[in-house]
């Protein structure tokens, strides 16, 4: 098999999806309207409330939204051969990820901008939106601790990115004060700020930066988590047009010119997936596909963080009703062209399927470190990059997807602290309620494990939680469209599957934790658990119930 037939097929697949599947979404199902008044112009405030251009707004949802796990997820999960990933990827961006993205949007952009966490409060009932805040809290606070784990150890591994990913801040702080203190277009700015991000790769492959083996009594790793803790601090608190939005709209920009020199390197060199379609001698102690695979490629195919972003912080800023499709749907095939650019480096960048089988030894092998060699290989032979700039270009945009999207993370951490201290009859300021996120999320990275590892201990647990909170999600925009009398089958399908295999993944990892005598991971497992079966079950109640009953009716005129 050739990777540019995967390539062709599955790029072309999600075009389709969105100029035909997601504008059926938007008239039949969702019903934009163009003279809906949005949060953002309704509680219009300059700090979160911000009317943007949805071409920008798409720039920071969709780096918020891809992260490390659209790389990491398919990059482990072509153990089991190309083809799983390659479909569930594909068929995952169009069916389940479009429509969820899109609708969390649309859900929260109807309901005054509430996140999906307070919306279940309105729509099922206060035990249930507080259990789903339990819910939506522990999957940030791996979000932020893991993701702070994994750019330490690419800037580390990699010193040759630290110069492009500290620079791009500087970069965005400067587009931010052009784009809206000085009301400059976006053409210019985005072309010069392109120009100057993949200047600084240069510069950095040329200058690499590595700390001292100990810093104060820390290890390198341990430096920059603390670095990048209070950066996202401090980026949560700013105004979001400020850095935010242009850090990630620029970002967004490097990243799909990234995308796009690999796609071209793809078609030049053409090489052949050496993996196996189906692979049929899997290492020893690798689990069964059915139910990993869905848990392990989540970011890519469909991610319960998405929903988070896009009711916590691109609702605030939707301009127009009739931009969610655009930044919702076209933001889920963005990550999907990404994960799929991540299946071909790890199938495709290997010269020979020996090659390929001495990386990926184990379940877990892979991950973002195939990735970049892979794709290096493969843009050394079509582009004729030279040493390591390929490598580089690559480990870029790995870090700056995880870094925007422990920006954004952090943000809605804070959000969810404030809510849940609101329910509490606390009221709580932004500062506080970012000292409480920053606090729990480095007592979780340096209060378990070592040298600031524990980022990383929860990390199965993540797959499994991103995908339950994605069912949990759908389960809330179901409940809604059956109160508005709207077809509902297209979400219901999506909630259904994705219960059943992350309940089901839930409990077969609840025996591995059991097992291995990993307490903290099991007492985490049961909880997630139990809140989402009463949850789900609370959902099921209320959508059997019909429409125009249970907590506050979402009306056709809500928000006017």
């Amino acid at each position: 098999m050739n990777s540019i037939v995967l390539m062709v097929v599955g790029l072309v697949a999600m075009s389709l999806g969105y100029l035909l599947y997601s504008k059926y979404i938007a008239q039949r199902i969702y019903r934009l309207d163009a003279g809906f008044r949005t949060p953002a112009h309704e509680f219009s405030d300059g700090i979160d409330h911000v009317p943007t251009n949805k071409f920008v707004l798409w720039g920071h949802h969709f780096t918020s939204v891809a992260g490390a796990a659209p790389i990491v997820g398919p990059a482990i999960a072509v153990i089991w051969g190309w083809l799983p990933a390659f479909l569930w990827v594909t068929l995952g961006t169009i069916f389940f990820a479009g429509i969820h993205d899109f609708g969390a949007l649309w859900a929260s952009v109807r309901n005054k901008g509430k996140s999906i966490g307070i919306l279940t409060g309105s729509v099922i009932g206060a035990r249930a939106r507080n259990l789903f805040l339990v819910v939506i809290f522990l999957l940030l606070l791996m979000v932020n601790a893991a993701f702070a784990v994994v750019i330490s150890n690419l800037l580390v591994s990699t010193p040759t990115s630290v110069i492009p990913t500290w620079g791009a801040i500087v970069v965005a702080l400067v587009i931010g004060q052009l784009f809206y203190r000085f009301k400059v277009g976006l053409l210019w700015p985005s072309v010069i700020g392109v120009i100057v991000l993949y200047a600084l790769i240069v510069l950095g492959s040329w200058y690499p930066i590595t700390l001292p083996d100990s810093l104060f009594g820390l290890s390198p790793r341990s430096v920059w988590i603390l670095l990048l803790f209070a950066y996202a601090g401090i980026a949560s608190m700013l105004p979001v047009w400020m850095l935010l939005q242009p850090r990630d709209y620029i970002n967004g920009l490097q990243l799909f010119v990234g995308l796009g020199l690999l796609y071209v390197a793809v078609l030049v060199s053409a090489p052949d997936v050496v993996a196996p379609m189906m692979n049929t001698a899997l290492p020893p102690e690798t689990p069964g596909i059915v139910p990993l695979l869905f848990v392990t490629v989540a970011c890519g195919a469909i991610s319960g963080f998405h929903g988070l972003v896009a009711s916590g912080t691109s609702s605030k800023q939707i301009d127009k009703e009739t931009d969610e499709r655009f930044v919702g749907y076209f933001g889920a095939v963005g990550e999907g062209m990404l994960a799929l650019a991540a299946i071909i480096c790890c199938t495709a960048g290997f010269a020979t399927l020996v090659d390929w089988q001495a990386v990926y030894t184990k379940f877990g092998a892979g991950g973002v470190n195939a990735f970049v060699a892979g794709g290096d290989s493969i843009l050394s032979e079509g582009l004729g990059l030279p040493g390591d700039l390929g490598a580089t270009i690559l480990a870029t945009m790995a870090i700056l997807f995880a870094a925007t999207t422990m920006d954004t993370g952090l943000r809605l951490q804070r959000y969810v602290v404030q809510e849940a201290a609101e329910l509490a009859g606390v009221k709580l300021n932004g500062a506080v309620g970012t000292l409480i996120a920053l606090a729990v999320c480095l007592a979780l990275a340096f209060g378990v494990g070592e040298g600031g590892s524990g980022g990383m201990i929860i990390w199965p647990l993540f797959g499994t939680t991103n995908q339950l909170l994605a069912g949990l999600t759908l389960s809330i925009i179901s409940v809604i469209l059956i109160k508005l009398r709207r077809p509902v089958w297209m979400v219901v399908v999506p909630l259904a599957f994705l219960l059943v295999m992350s309940i089901y993944a839930l409990i077969v990892q609840l025996g591995q934790f059991y097992a291995a005598g990993n307490w903290l991971l099991l007492g985490m497992d049961i909880v997630i658990l139990v809140a989402a079966l009463w949850v789900g079950l609370e959902a099921v109640l209320a959508m059997a119930r019909g429409p125009g009953k249970d907590g506050e009716p979402l009306t056709e005129q809500s928000g006017r």
